[in-house]
């Protein structure tokens, strides 16, 4: 018995220094630019990128206490921790293979044989009875060529991967949650132009219909004039729907109920303030984004599992063995006399299994170089993407003072041609495409403020959770 955990411990000792067949890992190389400047195209200077907590960028007060309830409440990104949590059990379950299993085991047998079954001449029948207490391995293959490892660190890396994922659904939860926000202030914002714009036709309406009665304005000054009042009255209704469903889709990202007063409150006419992007961006920058990072724990895990395909070419060898007590009286198990042990190795050698192991071979080899592709479109998307928000920020502040120019400009023509009308100068379809001209181009200006918000958003998305100078 002895003897039997010598070889044991050796084998074991032998298991855990064996080899690999895992080919080296080496990172792809970035298949994109070295640096963006402020534009999105190419730059020289270079900045430190780092994890930028997400309240030093969402300040605004109301946006940061909905970011806070949606990463406690959202239900996304709870089923994203459970994943993380299963992935974590199952390496648990990968690393436990290389170790033996011991199991305890207490057993009886009882047998009774008629007295002619072995002998010509019976002798009665006889019952047999055999008690049985044992601690001992059950089949336990020893990693001699590291298909186990090989396995095991594949585990270990869907599990990182998942992790990474995680980290990427929770930012993207952010960003979604500021950006929801940022679309319910820019429709509230609408409505109360709606608002103020049905009012203000209302009150022109009723000037038109009162000179109409007097003989002063014409019906079709009459019907001019209640046009752009339908027109306001249809958008009101419009705006009011869509800030209820602005305010729903909010609740759903934060999983729980909303502020009181939030909606009331949303304004998109205030002082935001997020961080400076700085000039000359390093593309590997890029590396820090959980998507990025998770596509490449994925890459590596393709990297171990052609090490558990090659080791499919080499012998296996598995123990089982027990060591314990055996007697044919409960009473008597445990005395002196009574120990067995058994010590069953084996070894399995492939000879032919008609190109299988082959087969498993080239199609690890091929899902590792699908992997490699697929780690480098990521990178190349993510690298558009952050171009895209570049040039996107630095486009936008000169639109917005252009619509506010044009906002302005529409308002003289309007508040002109009202007074030409008023001095019998004009007619009123002047007035009426003055006012169409000016109420669209305030709706300009204000979704236009909102894409320059929600590309400072998306710009903290893309590049992983934001930067440091």
């Amino acid at each position: 018995m002895n003897k039997s955990y010598q070889v044991l411990a050796v084998m074991v000792s032998l298991a855990l220094a064996g080899c690999t067949l895992q080919p080296d890992y080496h990172r792809p190389a970035m298949p994109v630019a070295a640096k963006w400047d402020a534009t999105g195209q190419p730059g020289q200077a270079a900045a430190n990128g780092t994890d930028m907590g997400w309240k030093k960028f969402f300040t605004d007060p109301a946006m940061n206490q909905l970011i806070g309830l949606a990463l406690v409440n959202n239900r996304d990104l709870r089923i994203a921790a459970l994943n993380v949590e299963t992935a974590r059990a199952q390496f648990h379950i990968d690393r436990a293979a290389l170790m033996p299993t011991v199991d305890a085991n207490v057993s009886q047998t009882s047998e009774h044989l008629p007295g002619n079954l072995y002998s010509t001449q019976s002798t009665g029948p006889v019952t047999y009875h055999q008690y049985d207490a044992n601690l001992g391995i059950t089949s336990w293959e020893i990693d001699f060529f590291g298909r186990l490892r090989s396995l095991r660190d594949e585990g270990l890396e869907s599990y990182l991967s998942t992790e990474s994922t995680q980290q990427a659904t929770q930012i993207s939860l952010i960003a979604e949650v500021a950006t929801g926000y940022l679309t319910l202030c820019s429709d509230n914002e609408l409505l109360t132009l709606a608002q103020q714009t049905a009012a203000s036709q209302q009150h022109s309406y009723d000037l038109t219909k009162r000179s109409y009665d007097v003989g002063v304005s014409t019906s079709q000054d009459l019907a001019q004039a209640e046009t752009t009042v339908r027109s306001a009255q249809a958008d009101v209704a419009q705006y009011t729907r869509q800030v209820r469903k602005d305010f729903d889709a909010l609740r759903l990202l934060v999983g729980t109920e909303l502020p009181a007063g939030l909606v009331e409150h949303a304004r998109l006419n205030k002082n935001w303030h997020f961080p400076a992007t700085p000039a000359g961006l390093p593309s590997d920058l890029l590396t820090r984004r959980p998507d990025i990072i998770a596509a490449e724990h994925t890459l590596k895990g393709a990297n171990a599992n052609i090490g558990a395909a090659r080791a499919a070419f080499f012998p296996t060898i598995s123990l089982t063995t027990a060591g314990g007590s055996s007697s044919s009286s409960l009473g008597h198990l445990f005395e002196g006399g009574t120990a067995a042990w058994s010590f069953v190795p084996t070894l399995s050698v492939p000879i032919f299994d008609g190109g299988v192991n082959r087969a498993n071979l080239d199609i690890a080899k091929t899902e590792q170089k699908i992997e490699v592709a697929n780690y480098e479109k990521t990178i190349q998307t993510a690298f558009k993407e952050v171009s895209d928000a570049l040039a996107g920020q630095a486009t936008y502040q000169d639109e917005l003072n252009a619509r506010a120019l044009d906002t302005a400009a529409n308002q003289r023509n309007y508040d002109t041609s009202g007074m030409r009308y008023r001095q019998g100068v004009d007619n009123y379809l002047n007035v009426l495409v003055a006012q169409r001209s000016l109420y669209a181009a305030q709706q300009s200006q204000i979704n236009t403020q909102l894409g320059l918000l929600e590309q400072q958003i998306t710009l903290y998305k893309v590049l992983g959770g934001g930067w440091k100078g």
